[in-house]
C-alpha cells in the first residue's frame, strides 16, 4: 500500500535556504578578506625591461606610471587600452604634458569598455607587434581580475605586474572605510566571476581566444 504522499513544511526548507545562504555568504567573506590581503603592496619587479607595456585607464595615476615607465626605457612601446573614443595619441600625450613628436610613434591605443575587451583588444595587439613579454599596469585592487583576463587570452605571453596605489583606497582597516569596502567588494565579486568564466569556457570550449 502506497504511503499518502507528505508535503515539506515550508519551515524546514526555509530553515535549509537560510542555512545555504549563509554558509555561502561566510565563505564570500572569508574570501573577500583572503583576496584583499593578497593584493600587492608594492612593485615587485620595477627595473625589469619587457618588450611592451600595456596600461588599462579608468583609474588616477596608471596613465601617468606607464609613460614614466616608457621614458625610463621599462619598453619600447606602450599601449593604453580604454581610451574614450574620438581621443587620438597625440591629444592624449598632451594631457599628459608629453612631446606627440617624440612618443607618438611608440604609443598605440585601443578603445576597450571593460576588463574583458582590455585583454581582447591587448592580445590583438601583442599579437601583431610580436610581443612576448609585457608590463601589464593597473591599480593594486584592479589587478588580479586583469591578470586573471589576460593570461586566459594571451597564455604564451610574460605578464610582469606592475600596480600602482590610489590615495583613495585605504587598505589599511578597508572594512572601516565605506568606499573602500564597497570598490573591494565588488572587485572581488567580479574576480570570481571571470576565473569561474574562464574555467567554465575552457571546460567546454577549450581555451579562450583573444
Amino acid at each position: 500500500m502506497n504511503r499518502p504522499f507528505r508535503r515539506r513544511r515550508p519551515g524546514r526548507v526555509l530553515a535549509v535556504l537560510a542555512g545555504l545562504t549563509a554558509v555561502g555568504l561566510g565563505l564570500w567573506g572569508w574570501g573577500l578578506f583572503a583576496f584583499v590581503a593578497a593584493l600587492p603592496d608594492r612593485v615587485a619587479e620595477p627595473d625589469r625591461r619587457t618588450d611592451a607595456i600595456v596600461v588599462l585607464t579608468g583609474g588616477s595615476g596608471r596613465l601617468e606610471a606607464a609613460l614614466d615607465l616608457l621614458a625610463a626605457g621599462r619598453a619600447d612601446r606602450l599601449f593604453v587600452s580604454g581610451v574614450y573614443r574620438g581621443v587620438d595619441v597625440r591629444r592624449l600625450l598632451e594631457t599628459f604634458a608629453r612631446d606627440p613628436a617624440r612618443w607618438g610613434d611608440r604609443v598605440a591605443i585601443g578603445n576597450a569598455m571593460n576588463t574583458t575587451g582590455n585583454a581582447v583588444e591587448s592580445a590583438a595587439w601583442a599579437r601583431q607587434q610580436g610581443v612576448t613579454s609585457l608590463r601589464l599596469v593597473t591599480a593594486d585592487y584592479h589587478m588580479p581580475r586583469s591578470l586573471e583576463e589576460f593570461r586566459a587570452r594571451m597564455p604564451g605571453v610574460e605578464l610582469v605586474a606592475h600596480p600602482v596605489f590610489p590615495a583613495h583606497v585605504k587598505r589599511d582597516q578597508w572594512w572601516s572605510w565605506p568606499g573602500t569596502a564597497f570598490l573591494l567588494a565588488r572587485e572581488y565579486t567580479k574576480f570570481l566571476a571571470a576565473w569561474a568564466f574562464n574555467r567554465l569556457r575552457g571546460l567546454f570550449l577549450g581555451p579562450v581566444k583573444g
